[in-house]
């Protein structure tokens, strides 16, 4: 029996995500061959799940601590309305607008990570207050209304295709994820956010400054939702306020299907790029067989406490445990 769980335990190690997109693509291509499996709606795919990665990089920075963060959805909200005003406006050049944005998200990310500091309070009571605050905020900044107008070379910049087959938000999506791999893995202060979220009594023993790496990992958090925001306007053209509602959710389950530890200090990039494709094909799959919002709920809470609880039994913090 314990050679068995071992097998299983070094099979969902390494294999995890690649078994559960390969099983999601042979479910809806079987149940919808004739459209899910074209290389359109692949495509499509891409571009869907660029919100997602996205989105889903900053959270994996929260989680790695064993933390949380909730108002991801609200900071791209935000992010997403402050962008379309400014560009509405007039304001040139475009970069300063977009590095303006960045710098708005990195403010809000280190808001929370300065909270959870200051209060000790944990990051789950945090977020889940300033992710009101921030909904609030963009509600007030947009008087509740869609802010249309946004030039149309923005858009086609930001959300058009390269070489009229790669979708731009993927490429973004993509680019930030190997920054993000490359800090996380290659950079002291990367691996000092894993010794953080592995044990954080033994990092402060280590002399490793547990704020200061909190504060950062909230800020890559806040930046990667304000990337989202600008890339969530370029493609619907506008900024919603009520854009990236639920989003964290999508998040949260993109980290911990990519193999995540929600128990901190356990994972890697790359597997979260593959999770945000997860969720990706199976809102996508479940809009091509004709099931209602509902039903991709359902699809995302059962699949976030599946894979908590493979993890529990088999993954990284079963080892910590013995």
């Amino acid at each position: 029996m314990k050679n068995n769980k071992f097998k299983f335990q070094q099979f969902w190690d390494k294999y995890s995500t690649g078994a559960i997109v390969a099983l999601m693509v042979l479910v809806f291509g079987i149940l919808e061959p004739s459209s899910f499996l074209k290389f359109d709606n692949l495509i499509k795919i891409t571009e869907q799940s660029s919100i997602t990665i996205l989105l889903a990089c900053g959270e994996f920075f929260a989680i790695l601590l064993a933390g949380i963060d909730l108002s991801v959805g609200s900071v791209m909200a935000l992010s997403g309305v402050v962008t379309a005003k400014f560009l509405v406006a007039g304001f040139h050049p475009v970069i300063a607008v977009l590095l303006g944005v960045v710098v708005l998200g990195a403010l809000l990310g280190a808001l929370n990570g300065a909270l959870v500091n200051v209060t000790g309070l944990p990051p789950f009571i945090i977020t889940l207050g300033t992710q009101l605050v921030f909904r609030g905020v963009t509600m007030i900044a947009s008087n509740r209304q869609a802010v249309a107008g946004v030039p149309g070379a923005y858009s086609r910049f930001i959300a058009g295709h390269t070489l009229f087959i790669i979708p731009n938000p993927f490429i973004i999506a993509a680019l930030a994820a190997a920054v993000l791999t490359f800090f996380s893995l290659k950079t002291k202060a990367g691996r000092n956010i894993y010794a953080i979220g592995g044990n954080a009594q033994a990092a402060w023993f280590a002399g490793i400054n547990i704020k200061v790496h909190t504060l950062l990992a909230f800020i890559i958090s806040g930046i990667c939702s304000s990337l989202a925001g600008m890339v969530n306007v370029a493609r619907l053209s506008a900024a919603e306020p009520n854009a990236g509602t639920g989003y964290e959710t999508y998040a949260i389950a993109a980290v911990i299907i990519g193999g995540t530890s929600f128990f901190g200090g356990q994972g890697v990039i790359p597997k979260v790029v593959v999770g945000g494709i997860i969720i990706g094909v199976i809102n996508n799959g479940l809009n091509m067989i004709g099931l209602s919002s509902f039903y991709q709920q359902i699809a995302m809470g059962s699949m976030i406490i599946i894979a908590v609880t493979l993890d529990r039994f088999f993954g990284a913090s079963s080892k910590m445990a013995k």
